[in-house]
């Protein structure tokens, strides 16, 4: 149970870590920036936030076998290729949520920060404390899309004991041998571990207040 437990947080902690670095700075720069072909990326963005998990953990499957193009890595079965199926299915919500939370600030805020001699990435760091409420609720989808995703922890990662076996996973094997009673513990743990992570992230919304 602990290694279960050990190995979710830790595959699911680095792909939102990893998604949060891209996704951030790629959802800043859409819902800040004006230039040929923006419609086209953000489509593919929101296409992406809608992928079935199972597509995703095909298609990296196919990337990571011994005949696809990253096949020499050798990540397939373990937890380095579960994270970056996570990594694929999260870090389109965080893009697409992170760019919509700013599109939603008053349109005069980067004019004003503009006028206060900001440069861009001055007025990007700005504008995101501005919508700090949004980019956090992008963390959390992002990380409930994926600490609970059994499609492609699954397929990339086989569900080993002892090696890639996560809490969603356990519970389907679980649920499949009949022990019904040890899957719903385990949705517990799994509903008490997404709890504190969200609490912890929900308190990043709360502006710290300076005394007059």
């Amino acid at each position: 149970m602990l290694e279960v437990i050990r190995l979710t947080f830790v595959v699911s902690g680095i792909a939102l870590a990893i998604s949060s670095a891209l996704g951030i700075p790629v959802g800043a720069w859409l819902g800040l920036r004006r230039f040929s072909g923006r419609g086209l990326v953000r489509a593919l963005i929101y296409t992406g936030m809608g992928l079935p998990p199972v597509v995703v953990g095909l298609a990296v499957y196919l990337l990571l076998s011994r005949r696809g193009p990253l096949g020499g890595l050798d990540w397939l079965f373990t937890p380095a290729g579960m994270v970056l199926a996570q990594v694929v299915i999260a870090f389109p919500i965080v893009a697409g949520l992170t760019s919509a939370a700013l599109e939603a600030l008053d349109p005069e805020l980067p004019l004003q920060v503009r006028s206060l001699g900001a440069n861009a990435r001055q007025e990007a760091v700005a504008m995101l404390r501005q919508a700090r409420g949004g980019v956090i609720a992008a963390l959390l989808a992002a990380f409930g899309g994926i600490i609970s995703e059994v499609g492609a922890a699954m397929l990339v990662g086989g569900n080993i004991e002892g090696k890639t076996r996560v809490l969603s996973t356990a519970i389907v094997l679980e649920t499949r041998r009949g022990e019904f009673a040890t899957a719903l513990a385990l949705g517990g743990v799994l509903l008490i571990l997404a709890f504190i992570v969200n609490a912890g992230l929900l308190r990043l919304q709360v502006t710290p207040r300076h005394p007059s």
